[in-house]
């Protein structure tokens, strides 16, 4: 997490630059296409996804506002491999990578804090990846919506809603299995009481039953 300092250095310097708009579903970045700027999401959110030889889609994490993108490439030039997917109406400011750069230069607090979420996040990635492999489809899904409980959710009395609009189709690219047995695992999970559903928002109602029931019960839970 960057500091309210470090935060607010960025919003002033991005916000010197022109806002750009994205629909739901609009693709921001192809894989391997040139990039040629950097991107500060104001509002929204971003799926960051791969396509195997198969045509299947794997989700490796979402951003959400205040974060960047592609961070690796705006520092070093490492190639872009995913596509970036808005998954919500979705607000950027984009700036090129030499000025990013004469910024983070000028800021090394900042290029400190900015370095130090990408270690955390690759941490945690590394942790999604294990449960990936070992868990059963259940404790997958379990698992996952409680990251994202954790990373979006907002407390609402007893329950956690999600500030992500999350469909089947999303969670099921967050773990690697199909739409069709995400939606069976899902029910399993609302028979027992533990979500439910408010329009597109998904809804923890007891938080504490599905960290019992996930596979995925250390800290840092958060992509």
């Amino acid at each position: 997490m960057l500091s309210d300092n470090s935060l607010k250095k960025l919003e002033t310097f991005f916000s010197s630059y022109k806002p750009l708009r994205f629909k739901r579903r609009e693709i921001v970045l192809y894989a391997d296409e040139q990039v040629t700027n950097i991107f500060y999401i104001r509002s929204g959110y971003v799926r960051v996804y791969r396509i195997s030889e198969l045509g299947e889609e794997l989700t490796i994490t979402i951003l959400k506002p205040l974060d960047l993108f592609p961070i690796s490439w705006g520092i070093d030039h490492t190639p872009n491999p995913y596509y970036l997917e808005a998954i919500t109406s979705l607000e950027v400011y984009r700036v090129s990578q030499a000025q990013f750069l004469r910024y983070i230069r000028s800021q090394p607090d900042t290029f400190y804090e900015l370095a130090s979420k990408m270690l955390a996040r690759f941490d945690r990635l590394l942790t999604r990846m294990e449960y990936l492999v070992t868990g059963r489809a259940y404790t997958k899904v379990a698992s996952i919506i409680l990251v994202c409980a954790a990373s979006f959710g907002q407390k609402q009395g007893a329950n956690v809603v999600l500030s992500i609009p999350l469909t089947h189709r999303d969670i099921a690219a967050l773990v690697g299995i199909t739409r069709e047995t995400t939606c069976l695992e899902m029910k399993k999970l609302e028979k027992k009481g533990l979500i439910s559903h408010l329009g597109r928002q998904l809804i923890v109602k007891d938080l504490k039953k599905l960290e019992e029931e996930s596979a995925f019960l250390g800290e840092g839970t958060a992509f």
